[in-house]
């Protein structure tokens, strides 16, 4: 831990020196921040040499037990089973922390430098406005009301700072691995590759969809995936398109509504309980690479285009209306969670730019950090958007602090995946940030730390076949959060497809 497409065309912080005196009496906790010390102590005892230093596989065994115990007792066994898994899970957290103390450590201090510095930044901006006060009485009153109310917002300030530090501390550790919960078994005979471009659930986390190079959006049920054991998964719904799929994405407010964009740059939105085309939109002149629908107004569409356009729909008119023009392949398009009214989108000029649609000439903020290829762009918040480049990073930006049109200073930068060619998806839930990596594995960060929290590598095996295949070709294509659930679907660029969820 310490440690598809083509696109066109981070660092740790050292800590403070006085940081790391703090190291030695956390380190003699022994990861103990999970629990109180005093309750660890008391339930040492119990813990045997032989499982801190057996396998993984080993670590969960039973109690041996004659029949007249098991008559007496008939749980005693399950109990001992649960015991010694909550035993490796804290031994699994408690590794982690210390193989990431000096990342949590540099992550603590920059968190604090940052809040620092902008309690100056507004000491400032205050002695300014005071300085222009024209009575000196004025001036009095309104310092003595300064001093009084900063000093109540300076105390608000740091217990929110080291409050949201904890509680971003809290959910990293909050879960130990990503498992399996299904396993998609579908594949097309008829098409030689079944590379997944996009993956989407409805507003209700009931259906999700699929689409990619084989020209077919399917439509799963999620519950009857997870809860059916069968060779092979139907779709409840499938629809066929002339060319091949980059995105899709689920209408927030109504439910049967779908769009998805292609690589001839059509837009279209779908009505999939008729199973049918609804509506086409043909005005891109090259290939269209995301879409995204407005959640504050279902009838705003934006879609992104390798002809250095975005494009604003209004799916009640079938025309696009409104355009911004860029000199660069536009790859992502999303809309805040809380408004219709602006909009980001990454480029092939390695940037992001933030948009207010009622003034559409000049980007309200241009975030710059990235020094190649802007891949997706997500909103955490109304304020706060991730971002993932084929540089190996993703940045977390805070639009609030853009001052100046230019905002180059993120707020972290996460790495531990390899991204430097595919497009392997994004998404964000409730703090946690999921993508795709070219080793093939699921990453997930918590949007508090820089290094991942939990990763899944898939299995190397063909979806039609069931052979094991050549690892180092494959990657994953996308990921989608189930909601604001623990719940994730995968997909790699074999087409195997799985239900993961964090434990």
């Amino acid at each position: 831990m310490q440690t598809a497409l083509k696109l066109k065309g981070g660092s740790s912080v050292e800590p403070a020196e006085e940081a790391t005196e703090m190291q030695t009496p956390l380190k003699m906790k022994g990861g103990s921040s999970l629990e109180p010390a005093k309750h660890l102590n008391s339930r040492r005892t119990n813990i045997t040499e032989d499982h801190d230093s057996g396998s993984s596989g080993s670590r969960k065994r039973s109690r041996p037990s004659t029949g007249e115990e098991s008559d007496g007792h008939p749980d005693e066994s399950q109990k001992f089973e649960r015991h010694i898994e909550n035993k490796s899970s804290i031994s699994a957290k408690s590794s982690r922390l210390m193989k990431n103390f000096r990342k949590l450590e540099a992550a603590y201090f920059m968190t604090r430098r940052r809040v620092i510095k902008r309690d100056k930044s507004m000491s400032r901006n205050c002695q300014t406005s005071l300085e222009c006060k024209s009575s000196a009485t004025a001036t009095e009153r309104s310092s003595l009301s300064n001093m009084s109310s900063k000093g109540g917002c300076n105390g608000d300030r740091q217990r929110g700072w080291i409050n949201s530090y904890l509680e971003g501390l809290c959910k990293y550790f909050s879960f130990s691995k990503l498992e399996v919960k299904a396993d998609l078994k579908q594949g097309d005979l008829l098409n030689p590759s079944n590379l997944v471009c996009s993956l989407s659930f409805d507003r209700d986390g009931e259906f999700f969809a699929t689409a990619g190079v084989n020209k077919k959006i399917k439509v799963f049920e999620y519950n009857s995936i997870l809860n059916a054991d069968r060779d092979i998964h139907y779709p409840v719904v499938e629809m066929a398109n002339r060319s091949k799929l980059s995105s899709i994405c689920w209408n927030g407010y109504i439910k049967s509504q779908l769009a998805s964009s292609n690589f001839e740059g059509v837009v279209q939105v779908w009505d999939v309980t008729r199973s049918q085309l609804f509506m086409e939109m043909r005005e891109h002149e090259k290939r269209v690479w995301s879409v995204d629908f407005s959640l504050a107004d279902p009838t705003m569409l934006a879609s992104g285009s390798d002809d250095g356009s975005v494009k604003l729909w209004n799916i009640n008119q079938g025309v696009s209306v409104g355009t911004i023009k860029t000199k660069a392949n536009v790859c992502c398009v999303q809309f805040p969670v809380d408004s219709g009214r602006a909009l980001a989108f990454g480029s092939a000029d390695h940037k992001i730019y933030y948009y207010d649609l009622r003034n559409s000439k000049l980007p309200l903020c241009t975030l710059i950090g990235h020094n190649k290829t802007v891949s997706y762009v997500k909103f955490i918040d109304s304020t706060t958007l991730v971002s993932a480049s084929t540089d190996n990073t993703i940045k977390l930006w805070d639009l609030s602090t853009c001052t100046s049109r230019i905002l180059d200073s993120p707020l972290q930068s996460f790495t531990g995946h390899m991204n430097v060619k595919n497009f392997v998806g994004l998404s964000v839930s409730d703090g946690y940030i999921a993508t795709g990596s070219e080793t093939n594995e699921v990453v997930i960060y918590h949007k508090a730390f820089p290094m991942p929290a939990l990763s899944f590598k898939f299995n190397c095996t063909d979806p039609l076949s069931g052979d094991e295949v050549d690892d180092s070709a494959q990657f994953i294509s996308s990921v989608c959060w189930r909601g604001q659930s623990p719940t994730l679907v995968a997909a790699n660029s074999m087409g195997n497809i799985k239900l993961l969820e964090m434990v």
